[in-house]
């Protein structure tokens, strides 16, 4: 499978996983890299991150904005559905060979639907996933019913792609491409950090990302100010805050925390933004990530650093050891950040393996594309299991 390969993404951290990917493909004569950039990328709001790619030498080949200026359910709607009409336009303008989406928010399932109908193969990384809290959780398996090619990111999750009823020829166990940053970015010293951020790491520092759980109603504010008033409780610890994406009610959880960094300007700093390398170089140099974002799953204990997952949020994953699941309560929370730094847990995180891979996702993931015979890909049966293969 040559030729012309549309990548899409809609978030920072979508942008941030993807981008060894499309450096891969970039510097390989057999293919032609395209850019299809939308959603959070193209929003004020959250950082106009599109100049980022730019900056990091990417030609972008379309900018298709669908956000709108609302956080609701409707709001959200409304965005797939420009999302599906806009696609499907600059798929016809781009005309790629495939299209390679990532994940499980709503921005990718518009732009597989929109591939999908346009008779486009898809190329899908990170199927198979479990996160129970989220509307994430059909989304992901829909795209994967609308997907060509699986790339999976451990070998549990490849069992559950082809449990679908996808063939086992069409999917492949290649980690999880984050880990590619890890090992091959130059990660900043503590420093150039500081200096970057215009922030100074004190005794003990958190890197706290909380995102809103979808299909719970009216949980989020509560939720975020018992984590903030676990917090409060530390003593001699600096925060760093990412901000929440465009969810549901993520619009409250940036405002509180716009509002704690203003309480707290001597230890706390939140950003839209980070970009790769500062957000990976900071949770390097931290005692711990906090939250309920997937990086503290999958790239924090390649660090060696404990992780306190806060809610359902990513209920379904699997976990390394150097995990701490908690409730939404700040008593949770509390006890949690006790576990954290107490000297048993510290010495467990010296052991612990990172069962997302080894950070060689996207050279495999080239190999694949490239080698792949896509004569008739579009047509797919429904590969049924028998009794022997589900044992």
């Amino acid at each position: 499978m040559k030729g012309k390969i549309c990548i899409f993404t809609g978030t920072r951290a979508e942008y941030g996983l993807l981008r060894p990917l499309m450096d891969e493909i970039k510097k390989d004569r057999a293919f032609k890299l395209q850019l299809l950039v939308s959603g959070m990328h193209l929003s004020q709001e959250f950082g106009l991150t599109y100049k980022e790619i730019e900056k990091d030498g990417f030609k972008i080949d379309e900018k298709i904005e669908i956000l709108l200026s609302s956080d609701t359910p409707v709001g959200l709607s409304k965005s797939i559905g420009l999302g599906l009409v806009s696609f499907c336009e600059a798929y016809e303008r781009l005309k790629p060979g495939v299209v390679v989406i990532l994940g499980d928010r709503f921005e990718a399932f518009a732009a597989a639907t929109a591939a999908m109908v346009s008779r486009i193969p898809i190329a899908h990384l990170n199927g198979g996933e479990a996160t129970f809290g989220l509307i994430d959780e059909a989304i992901r398996h829909s795209i994967t019913k609308m997907s060509h090619l699986h790339f999976t990111s451990t070998e549990e999750y490849r069992k559950k792609v082809i449990q679908l009823g996808e063939h086992p020829d069409r999917v492949f166990n290649v980690g999880a491409i984050g880990l590619d940053n890890i090992k091959e970015l130059k990660l900043l010293t503590k420093k150039t950090l500081e200096k970057q951020l215009n922030f100074k790491f004190g005794k003990h520092n958190l890197l706290v990302t909380f995102h809103p759980v979808t299909l719970e109603r009216n949980t989020s504010k509560r939720q975020f100010q018992n984590l903030l008033s676990a917090l409060d409780g530390l003593k001699d610890t600096h925060i760093i805050l990412t901000k929440a994406n465009a969810d549901t009610d993520g619009r409250v959880i940036n405002q509180m925390i716009d509002e704690y960094v203003y309480r707290n300007p001597d230890r706390v700093a939140a950003f839209a933004s980070m970009g790769q390398q500062k957000y990976l170089s900071t949770m390097r140099l931290v005692d711990g990530v906090v939250g309920n974002s997937s990086s503290g799953i999958m790239e924090a204990p390649s660090f060696k650093i404990g992780t306190i997952n806060i809610g359902e949020r990513q209920k379904g994953r699997i976990r390394a050891s150097s995990i701490i699941d908690c409730r939404p309560t700040k008593e949770n929370i509390r006890k949690a950040l006790k576990k954290l730094y107490c000297d048993t847990f510290q010495k467990l995180l010296k052991n612990v393996t990172n069962p997302y891979g080894d950070g060689n996702t996207a050279r495999q993931i080239r190999s694949i594309l490239k080698k792949f015979d896509g004569s008739n890909i579009l047509k797919k049966d429904f590969y049924s299991m028998n009794v022997e293969q589900r044992k």
